[in-house]
């Protein structure tokens, strides 16, 4: 009999890639260890369950565990942490609830994740120091905020406390201008909260570009955030509870911190067993997510992906990469050879009343970096024809490279029309168009939701006339 599929991680690579496998050899064994209590869920959506838009963290969850286990026949376990693997005798060690045991596997799926980065900063241990990274930590974040945290499942106070003796929080800074910083900023100024963004980087949304950032930044400081920017935090001051932010010789007075810095791959585990990770620092893996040792694969936020665009392994930990990849190591263990796919770091973010994208390379330093010549233009343009009402501008920044005439990426921001438009962007990426061909797509046209030339179109026209 087959040895089973052991898939260490139960969220999006983990769960895909178990469903998967199953649906393609319903005869095969497929376990799965957690080592929480949640699995497949939505970690983008823990911002907005922050705000209130989410009313619950169940409702951020795909399907529910139970699901796994009924319906699709797989051995989910839950709490059980797989604390090391042995690849020559193809065993993995679990601590579980009921002790510790050993567990043959013929095939491993590596896809432990990524965590909140947290900085060597003075005082990360107080109260009211809080990450963004899982369920439970966005539930504490809401108890800090004096509400109620539905659908938490832990008992009593959250990590790093409640609302103050004094009340509900008046101020918050947040350490990190990225996705989260800036979805969190929105989330706190909801709850009527002081909001002060700290970013040591000129500007926040690095890998939006600087003329997509500036924009953003204008519009956070009309919806009432203090931008530091270029500014580094040294650490947290406070007794047991966080009071203030040292900048320098300066202390900024806060009732709670949340620091979003990025996320570093979980990497320690397979490394310990000699699996090799790539200059991203996430594992690397092949294009069918197998890593340097037999019968074992990568996938998710812990893995590398191939940038379609540069022809380099690139980290981007986002939803999609993840379940994609998973589902094609699935494919692939149930019998069909599965490519997890290229990536161009297709992203968007929700700024206030802004949508923010980007694909593919949109700063020109980067891009020569890469070997191109990069030529760049920024224009703006209506989101629907001028005479329809309802209307705003969007802003793109396009690059070329100049001796290819290639696409090489862009990055949109706007009220409305922008999240789905920097997809128009991504398969031109994808497919290698150049800047000529995608001024001659055929896009779609009426008056309430785009003008005759649509921005990517115009966008394009522009940076194609300044390519020749």
């Amino acid at each position: 009999m087959t040895e089973p599929l052991v898939v260490i991680g139960g969220d999006a690579a983990g769960m895909s890639a178990a469903s998967k496998t199953k649906r393609d050899d319903p005869d095969r064994e497929v376990i799965v260890f957690e080592k929480g209590e949640w699995v497949s869920y939505g970690a983008c959506g823990l911002p907005y369950y922050v705000k209130g838009d989410i009313e619950s963290l169940e409702d951020l969850v795909s399907v529910p565990a139970e699901s796994f286990v009924e319906e699709r026949g797989i051995d989910l376990r839950t709490n059980h942490e797989v604390t090391s693997i042995d690849t020559e005798a193809r065993t993995v060690t679990v601590a579980g609830p009921d002790g510790e045991f050993e567990q043959s596997y013929g095939d491993l799926l590596v896809a432990t994740g990524a965590r909140a980065v947290e900085p060597p900063f003075e005082g990360m241990g107080l109260d009211g120091v809080f990450t963004l990274h899982d369920m439970e930590m966005a539930a504490s974040v809401r108890r800090a905020l004096g509400l109620d945290a539905p659908g938490s499942r832990q008992e009593g106070d959250g990590p790093r406390g409640d609302a103050s003796a004094d009340g509900a929080p008046e101020s918050v800074a947040i350490v990190g201008g990225g996705y989260i910083g800036i979805e969190m900023a929105e989330a706190f100024r909801e709850h009527d909260l002081d909001v002060h963004v700290f970013e040591m980087l000129p500007h926040t949304l690095q890998p939006f570009g600087a003329e997509a950032a500036a924009t953003v930044e204008e519009h956070l400081v009309e919806q009432g955030v203090d931008l530091h920017l270029d500014t580094a935090v040294d650490g947290f001051v406070g007794d047991e509870r966080v009071e203030a932010v040292a900048v320098g010789d300066e202390e900024v007075p806060v009732d709670l911190v949340l620091v979003g810095v990025g996320v570093r791959p979980n990497v320690e585990l397979a490394e310990a067993a000699g699996i090799e990770t790539g200059p991203t620092g996430a594992i690397a893996t092949d294009q069918y997510g197998r890593t340097n040792v037999d019968h074992v694969y990568a996938a998710g936020d812990v893995a590398e992906a191939t940038n379609a665009v540069t022809g380099e392994p690139d980290h981007v930990p986002l939803a999609l990469t993840a379940n994609r990849a998973g589902r094609a190591i699935g494919a692939t263990l149930g019998g069909e050879p599965t490519p997890v796919g290229e990536i161009v770091g297709t992203a968007v973010v929700k700024a206030f009343d802004l949508e923010v994208a980007r694909a593919g390379l949109v700063d020109e330093a980067e891009a020569r970096e890469a070997g191109f010549d990069p030529v760049s233009i920024t224009i703006e343009a209506e989101s629907r024809a001028h005479y329809y009402p309802g209307g705003s501008s969007i802003q793109v920044t396009m690059l070329g490279d100049r001796g290819t005439g290639r696409l090489l990426g862009a990055s949109m921001v706007g009220r409305e029309g922008v999240a789905k438009r920097i997809d128009t962007v991504a398969t031109a990426l994808h497919t290698e168009l150049s800047v000529e061909r995608v001024s001659m797509l055929d896009l779609s046209y009426a008056p309430p939701f785009s003008p005759v030339w649509d921005p990517v179109l115009t966008a394009a026209k522009v940076l194609a006339g300044k390519l020749e």
